[in-house]
This record gives C-alpha cells, structure tokens and sequence, in this order.
C-alpha cells in the first residue's frame, strides 16, 4: 500500500477575546460546532501574555473589553507584527468605531450574533 502525501490542513484557529464568560462560552461551543478550534480569553492582557498568537487563523474579539478596547489591544498586537485577520463585536457600534475600524481593515459583526454572518466573517479571514 502506497503512503499518501500529507494534505495540508488550513488553520481553523479562533482565538475569541470578550470578558463575558456567557458570551465567550456560547462562541466557543458555537464556533466549534462549526468545525473551528476555539481558544477562548477573558481579557486583553490575557490574549497579549500568549506567545502563540501568530498560529491563529482568525480573532473574534470584543469592542468593550476592561483593560482596553478591542481595537486598542488589536493594535498592540500590530505594533508586535502579529497580522491575524480580527472581526470585532459589538452592539450599537459608533461612527468613530466604525471608521477606525475600518481604516485597522477590521470588519465588525454587530451583538446579538445572528445568523451566519460572524461564521461567514471567520470563514473569509481564513480565506485571505
């Protein structure tokens, strides 16, 4: 029997970054059912302290964090040349948010998750 070339499994990482541990809980059960492996962290230092980062295949990560806002940890995480694709959460998020956002090429999925669309968003970044 002939040994089969390995076929390279593409990252399917999730590192979910929100300070509810409601919210993180449901993400990760959901996100894993969806086929994702999920890392979950309760807080911004959390996720700064982790020295992996750069395996992550995607970040969900939460605007209204207690350290810091989601932004601010993303962009300590650029500073740090760690360029992972991040979706950001959050309800009624601002025009200020928004074009930061933007101009950080982050997309945001607005609270309460419903639907597909913060799957869709995971799966896209996976996809760049």
């Amino acid at each position: 029997m002939l040994a089969q070339a390995a076929i390279p499994v593409p990252i399917r990482l999730v590192l979910v970054v929100d300070d509810d541990p409601a919210v993180r809980n449901s993400l990760k059960f959901s996100l894993e059912v969806e086929g994702f492996i999920v890392r979950v962290y309760s807080s911004a230092n959390e996720l700064l302290r982790e020295s992996e980062i750069t395996e992550a295949g995607c970040l969900v990560i939460d605007y209204h964090l207690s350290e810091m806002n989601g932004l601010e940890m993303l962009n300590r995480l650029r500073e740090r040349r760690v360029a992972v694709p991040a979706i950001l959460i959050t309800s009624h998020p601002s025009a200020s948010v928004r074009q930061r956002a933007a101009e950080a090429g982050v997309r945001i999925v607005e609270k309460p998750l419903l639907g597909n669309a913060l799957v869709e968003g995971i799966r896209n970044a996976f996809a760049q």
